[in-house]
């Protein structure tokens, strides 16, 4: 198991993992202060959530964003985080922007969960799926990673053509589910897809991606949503026992 997690392995039972989380403060479009990030971290304990990846955007314009400053500030929230008396430990990863030259990265510089060169989250914002998504896709298990989409009920893309649920399988991709879009309005794209996706099984993992505390509201609703559509036993599925193998 990765040194990074025998820190806290055992220091709390595990309840829910959140895995898309924009937690680390001032580093990108999310909490922009510790005193915000620790907001969130007291709403999603309420919620019943222990630990959570905080995977902050890592995009050309936030060259800050590295795999080494990633694991040091989510150290250092970390201690802010028990300096606060807050059962709920942080762990490092990075959600990359899809872009046609994403292969030209150094593998050493792209983030993953936990650091452990395991499981790796990208996401993508286009109308039509490009061809350089499958070129990327195939880039990065190349390395030896397991291949997450991150909320894919968001583009538009998938929106218009939903059956790419089924090319996404084929091609070995997972898909996180976002708890935003099962609070959404009931007949909205976002909304829609995500409830068929959760009915048909397609996801392996529901995150929260929090970016603040005002957005936390509709993102809880969101949860109850899902384990009002398809149990609470599935739910927990998606919110802990899959997001443990991001770890062990």
């Amino acid at each position: 198991m990765n040194a990074f997690f025998m820190s806290f392995i055992d220091a709390i039972s595990f309840g829910r993992i959140d895995v898309h989380s924009h937690l680390l403060p001032d580093v990108d479009d999310g909490c922009p202060t510790v005193e915000e990030s620790l907001k969130c971290v007291r709403r999603l304990i309420a919620a019943g959530y222990t630990h959570g990846f905080c995977t902050p955007h890592i995009w050309p314009n936030l060259p800050h964003n590295s795999v080494e400053q990633i694991a040091a500030k989510t150290r250092q929230l970390q201690l802010d985080i028990d300096a606060a008396g807050l059962n709920y430990r942080v762990m490092p990863g990075g959600e990359l922007n899809v872009r046609p030259d994403l292969s030209d990265t150094p593998s050493e510089a792209v983030p993953t969960y936990g650091m452990a060169r395991k499981y790796c989250l990208f996401d993508i914002w286009v109308d039509e799926i490009p061809k350089y998504f499958w070129t990327a896709a195939e880039w990065l298990q190349s390395l030896g990673l397991q291949v997450i989409v991150a909320h894919p009920e968001r583009v538009r893309a998938v929106q218009d053509k939903p059956e790419l649920a089924e090319r996404f399988q084929e091609a070995g991709l997972l898909l996180q589910g976002n708890l935003q879009c099962f609070g959404d309005p009931p007949r909205s794209h976002t909304r829609r897809i995500a409830e068929r996706y959760l009915k048909e099984g397609r996801y392996f993992l529901l995150g929260s991606d929090t970016h603040n505390a005002a957005g936390l509201d509709i993102r809880l609703a969101g949860l109850e949503n899902a384990i009002d559509l398809v149990g609470d036993a599935e739910i927990w599925r998606l919110t802990r026992d899959n997001p443990l193998k991001l770890i062990a």
